[in-house]
């Protein structure tokens, strides 16, 4: 399981709650998870955040909006601007001014949209196959969209799903392991479906050149939720960017080479520190 670290609830606009875990001391480094069933900070990045507070950095974990131990309201659009205004009160009520920021799929989209919109907060990015730079059909024709069908937001939503549904997200399913499933597994029952099925994010990729601050990106080759062109669109756009692909890698370079992660990403942001 997911080792636990200290949590901290604050009140949002909205009348919502947001979610922080935290570890480690040092510059603030923000890791913002994906989507899907059973997301949240702590499991999303279980196998890199203690890496990144024994080299010096205070790691901050959130659960966004409708996921984790945040707040999870039904019967409201899951737009980007909801989710990055709740994270941003609760981070800046926590005492963060400036940060790193570490974005998975959705979390990157996010990690952008923060950058775009505020970008004297923002340090640097580090992004694995970021979202919110297609358009939605682009993303509905990936096979790994079809994969990821189930009775998730029902009663009749079991864990062999959930088993099912994060193996799609791994190259080598040995990576999902019943610990891993039955902690994500918990969560996604308190879940509403409302989050995924009235998720509503813009195409960022026309506004990316508009972001000078350094970044980071990793995709894995097999990834089948976000098309691995995307890397191009940063290198022909930001000022200040280098990516990296893994063959044998699905969705979760921070799971399926976490090492190779950790170790790059650490030294990324030393350089920038």
């Amino acid at each position: 399981m997911s080792k636990t670290y200290p949590n901290f609830k604050y009140a949002v606009s909205g009348g919502y709650e947001i979610n922080l875990a935290e570890t480690g001391s040092g510059p603030a480094v923000v890791f913002i998870h994906g989507s899907g069933p059973g997301a949240s900070g702590a499991s999303n990045f279980r196998l890199n955040a203690g890496a990144f507070a024994a080299a010096g950095y205070r790691v901050i974990l959130p659960d966004l909006i409708g996921y984790g131990a945040s707040s999870k309201p039904e019967g409201i659009d899951y737009t980007l601007d909801l989710f990055t205004d709740t994270l941003m009160d609760a981070l800046r009520q926590h005492g963060i001014t400036q940060a790193s920021f570490v974005g998975n799929s959705l979390g990157g989209g996010i990690a952008l949209q923060i950058a775009l919109n505020q970008p004297d907060f923002v340090k640097n990015l580090v992004l694995m196959a970021p979202g919110c730079i297609e358009e939605l059909k682009t993303y509905m024709a990936m096979p790994g969209i079809s994969k990821m069908m189930s009775n998730f937001g029902t009663p009749a939503f079991t864990i062999e799903e959930q088993r099912r549904l994060i193996t799609h997200l791994v190259f080598d399913p040995h990576f999902v392991t019943d610990e891993l499933v039955a902690e994500r597994y918990a969560v996604a029952r308190t879940q509403t479906k409302d989050m995924l099925i009235r998720m509503r994010t813009p195409n960022l990729q026309p506004r990316l050149g508009e972001i000078t601050k350094p970044i980071l990106g990793f995709w894995g080759i097999h990834d089948e939720f976000c098309p691995k062109q995307g890397a191009q669109y940063f290198l022909d756009q930001c000022p200040d960017v280098r990516f990296m692909f893994f063959t044998k890698v699905a969705h979760w370079v921070q799971v399926e080479r976490s090492k190779e992660f950790n170790d790059y990403s650490i030294g990324f942001l030393n350089q920038h520190r």
